[in-house]
């Protein structure tokens, strides 16, 4: 995905961040879903050899021919967004301030293999509580980081010497 920052001549320094998927790229990624090549068949009726085999070919599909990147597209680029360094590494971040001016700050991370997606639902309900039957006291402004690795933060490189998925002791 294509992204674009304000330059600055300190890394460190919070620069804005804007969202631009080009439309080639969704294009790609439509095409890699529908060419995935799926195993064979589970030959047991339980999961317990991992996920079911139509499980993954709907999600799939799902992916491929459902899912509404544009809207959602849609949802993320009405926030706040920003990118600054943190040690050596580009850290993308959501910053919502409350109307409130006493709000309490809050960092709102999300867990593996989430994203800042999931937090979209809370942010109304945390920065502007009156609206949904709570006090002002109530109130936080937010950050909402995506982690390294994920969302539109840097990735971190692997370290060298570590154990890669073919060298982990007991897998070939």
């Amino acid at each position: 995905m294509a992204v674009t920052t304000a330059t600055s001549a300190d890394a460190t320094a919070i620069r804005p961040f804007t969202i631009d998927t080009p439309e080639a790229d969704l294009d790609d990624l439509r095409a890699r879903v529908v060419a995935t090549r799926f195993p064979e068949k589970e030959t047991v009726e339980d999961s317990s050899q991992g996920p079911r085999l139509a499980t993954m070919q709907a999600l799939a599909r799902y992916w491929a021919e459902e899912y509404d990147w544009r809207k959602c597209e849609e949802k993320l680029k009405a926030l706040s967004h920003f990118i600054t360094e943190i040690d050596g590494l580009d850290i993308h971040f959501i910053h919502v301030r409350s109307d409130h001016e006493d709000a309490l700050p809050l960092l709102v991370a999300h867990g593996w293999p989430g994203s800042i997606i999931e937090q979209l639902k809370i942010i109304d309900p945390l920065t502007n509580p009156t609206a949904n039957g709570a006090s002002a006291s109530d109130a936080f402004h937010l950050v909402i980081p995506s982690m390294p690795g994920y969302g539109f933060s840097g990735i971190r490189p692997r370290p060298a010497g570590a154990l890669s998925r073919s060298r982990v002791p007991g897998r070939s």
